[in-house]
């Protein structure tokens, strides 16, 4: 925070600034501006990703989302539009409403719930599945408005929300190597180095290697050079070497898209925006099943948000001494209308993206941030072409470096007291090695309740961590109960 004694007078700070709270939490614009757009980059990746997630599979009638029996650039288009364009919305409604440095897009994860486990049912349209994200979407809010879901986070213990950061960290860090190709799957072995020998990866160290000299040097705007310096070194390389993207013919292409320019400007088809149906689903798909789905969803996007929003607060200094972030409730009704209108826009439910960590550690502080990553997202609604010639391995040594800066909270846990030592290493652990924030969540809240209950201090136990703990038990055994109710879903 500010020194309140050095700050300049109210009177002397502009509008923005009064009302972002951006000096009195220690930052500028200038920094804001960079933190925005370095959560950005490191974000981007999903306009891309997502149509080839959601917008390659058929539903149970045949057809892919934008229409037809194949996925077409046009279709693809379509769905990289609403991305941009619905994330954009929803970051801006984080910042101006919440004032918080929290980037939000289609989640990755759960729209792959929608895309193979709800899409796909027999009979069941993308519109039915969009219908029961927006379902799912106005629980959560609910949840919110009745003070539950805020309820459940300040129950966490201080130490176990520290544990939920430090695990983000380690897991952003292993998404920033795996997705860059320097980590890939072993033969005998769960992981090992990629190859090192590609331009690439080349690409990555040398991002990587930029960013931590520009760190320890203090150069502010470290990570946006690094990114900006490695995506000039990705251009040149492309357009002399012909490198291409990753395929079967090509294993050391670019891993998600090659940098190359295509124009500036292209019309987005907004399409998609409104395809949702509220109730389809419950004509073809079971009502239990039905309900198992959207809890699934539910759980999934509602213990996710509340790891990241910790994982930001900590990196940015800006929680208080029980490990709540400033404007709990308006941060997690911003998230929750966020899946709403992922729903409504056909891009499956949005959700907080723990890349936005990246941006506080370049310097983000409020939400005026959260807006310049909005406006970008916006601005690719359009810019699309601009926004491609940033590859993956250019914005990944930013995730990596700051699941560095996110470790350095370990030091915060007792780890000499099992009671929540126990439970904050199977928390930190569960998280990379099950590539999942709810995952390693849920591992931790089961391990503290039944730990304290091993010890016969039960009235240690918070009534809603109880309730958080039974509803991951159902959580990791929903498949089991899918199949013994033959759902199959």
């Amino acid at each position: 925070m500010a020194n309140q004694t050095t700050a300049p007078p109210q009177g002397e700070l502009s509008a923005i600034d009064r009302f972002f709270k951006i000096t009195e939490r220690g930052s500028t614009i200038g920094a804001e501006v960079r933190g925005g757009l370095v959560t950005f980059f490191a974000m981007s990746y999903i306009i891309v990703l997502n149509p080839l997630i959601i917008g390659t599979v058929q539903d149970g009638t045949g057809q892919v989302l934008g229409g037809g029996a194949e996925a077409t650039p046009e279709s693809l288009g379509m769905v990289a539009a609403a991305t941009a364009l619905v994330a954009g919305v929803v970051t801006i409604l984080m910042g101006v409403g919440a004032n918080y440095p929290l980037g939000l897009a289609a989640g990755l994860g759960l729209n792959a719930v929608v895309a193979y486990s709800i899409a796909g049912l027999p009979q069941v349209t993308w519109a039915d599945a969009m219908g029961l994200v927006v379902i799912e979407g106005i629980i959560i809010l609910i949840l919110v408005l009745t003070g539950f879901r805020e309820a459940v986070f300040r129950a966490v213990p201080v130490e176990l929300k520290t544990a939920i950061s430090v695990g983000i960290g380690m897991f952003i860090a292993l998404v920033g190597l795996v997705n860059a190709g320097f980590v890939v799957p072993g033969e005998g072995t769960v992981l090992a180095l990629g190859n090192l020998g590609t331009w690439p990866i080349l690409v990555f160290v040398v991002g990587l290697v930029l960013t931590i000299v520009l760190f320890v040097r203090k150069v502010r705007g470290a990570m946006l050079v690094a990114i900006i310096t490695a995506t000039a070194l990705a251009v040149v390389l492309e357009n002399t070497l012909h490198i291409g993207t990753k395929g079967g013919g090509n294993p050391n292409g670019f891993n998600l898209n090659a940098p190359t320019f295509n124009g500036v400007v292209t019309t987005p088809d907004l399409g998609l925006i409104g395809q949702f149906s509220l109730l389809g689903s419950f004509e073809n798909i079971a009502a239990v099943s039905v309900v198992l789905i959207v809890f699934s969803l539910l759980i999934a996007d509602f213990f996710d948000t509340m790891g990241t929003m910790v994982a930001v607060g900590a990196e940015g200094k800006l929680l208080d001494k029980e490990g709540n972030p400033p404007r709990t409730r308006a941060i997690l009704v911003a998230d929750s209308l966020a899946a709403v209108l992922g729903g409504v826009g056909s891009t499956s439910s949005n959700t907080a993206y723990v890349e936005s960590t990246t941006g506080v550690g370049a310097g983000a502080r409020t939400g005026f941030a959260a807006v310049v990553t909005g406006v970008a997202f916006l601005l690719a609604t359009f810019l699309s072409p601009v926004v491609a010639l940033v590859p993956y391995e250019a914005a990944a040594p930013a995730l990596v470096f700051v699941g560095y800066l996110m470790m350095a909270q370990v030091a915060g846990i007792s780890w000499r007291n099992v009671e929540i030592a126990i439970p904050a290493f199977l928390t930190i652990i569960i998280m990379p090695f099950t590539y999942s924030i709810a995952d390693g969540i849920g591992a931790g809240f089961i391990a503290f309740v039944i730990i304290k209950l091993a010890l016969g201090k039960v009235r240690q136990i918070h009534p809603l961590m109880w309730v958080a703990s039974l509803m991951f038990v159902v959580y990791f055994t929903l498949e089991p109960i899918q199949n013994a109710l033959g759902l199959g879903v």
